[in-house]
């Protein structure tokens, strides 16, 4: 009996550990939380004090994001999850793309922009979005349940990108895609600073790492890649 509790318990240890090994931990960036995931530093995550720059009316010239919801060519009735929703900058936009058949998810981490949200949605009478509080781990979705999952300059600030990117997959419907935008580490010019950039080859190599399989780059964006991945 005593052998077959100090099993149980090693066992439970393990299991708490299980992915650990896959994080290494030095100092970096100081815009980085000195966490490493396959050679990129993860960010900071930018908190609720950053919705006047999510919302900046120079966003539109800036990232052209009309441009980026049409490359997501929703369609009327589709389940859309926006992961790290924000401000909701996206979500009020997509709304009426996917129609009152569809159904928009903003999935946030951050109680405060949960609450921003829910008050901006009552506020604009939308009743097609439904709102998530996410964990650092997790994105809080029914496996199977949604056609596309949009994630605008957030994936790099993942604490945890492996487990994070595995619930996304396992969300998503089979052969529904994520779209992950994210500014250009290739490109000097884009004027963020590099801990929030990726390149679309590590990209790819995370995304690839938990079950994805990369469709293409649609390279129409001024400051950010637009990369396509499909759950096979």
């Amino acid at each position: 009996m005593r052998q077959l509790f100090l099993y149980v318990l090693i066992a439970t240890i393990s299991a708490s550990c299980i992915g650990q090994d896959r994080y290494a931990y030095k100092t970096g960036d100081p815009n980085g939380i000195g966490k490493w995931y396959m050679g990129r530093q993860i960010a900071w995550v930018m908190g609720h004090q950053g919705i006047s720059w999510l919302e900046r009316s120079e966003r539109e010239q800036e990232e052209n994001t009309s441009l980026l919801l049409q490359n997501l060519a929703l369609k009327a009735g589709e389940v859309v999850a926006d992961i790290g929703a924000g401000s909701g900058y996206h979500v009020v936009r997509m709304s009426p793309m996917v129609g009152p058949a569809g159904t928009v998810v903003a999935v946030d981490v951050q109680p405060e922009m949960i609450s921003y949200l829910r008050n901006r949605l009552k506020k604009e009478k939308i009743t097609n979005v439904d709102l998530v509080l996410g964990s650092d781990s997790s994105c809080k979705l029914p496996p199977g349940t949604v056609n596309k999952l949009l994630l605008v300059d957030v994936y790099h600030e993942f604490e945890y990108p492996r487990e994070m990117a595995s619930s996304m997959l396992r969300s998503l419907k089979p052969g529904g895609l994520l779209y992950l935008v994210e500014f250009r580490a290739e490109d000097p010019d884009v004027p963020i600073k590099e801990v929030h950039k990726m390149s679309e080859k590590q990209a790819v190599r995370e995304l690839e790492a938990a079950g994805f399989r990369f469709v293409k780059n649609i390279a129409n964006l001024p400051w950010q890649h637009c990369l396509v991945f499909e759950r096979p």
